[in-house]
């Protein structure tokens, strides 16, 4: 029953990370990209973005931690 316990966690670490991921490249990557940084309200919108991206991705190694042997 570990494989199974370890392979949902996995899976549930993936799906953070992938959500991680997804808030970077919204908030931050995105704007860049075409051009839409204008202004310090823009630079802070962005940095909290990648804030709550690293979050979540810290979250989903907090995860990882709850894996069986």
């Amino acid at each position: 029953m570990h494989a199974v316990h370890n392979a949902r966690v996995q899976l549930m670490a993936t799906a953070v990370n992938n959500l991680a991921l997804a808030f970077i490249v919204a908030g931050f990557v995105a704007p860049v990209v075409t051009g839409n940084v204008r202004g310090l309200g823009t630079v802070l919108i962005a940095l909290a973005w990648i804030g709550l991206g690293a979050a979540l991705h810290f979250g989903a190694q907090l995860v990882l931690g709850s894996l069986r042997q």
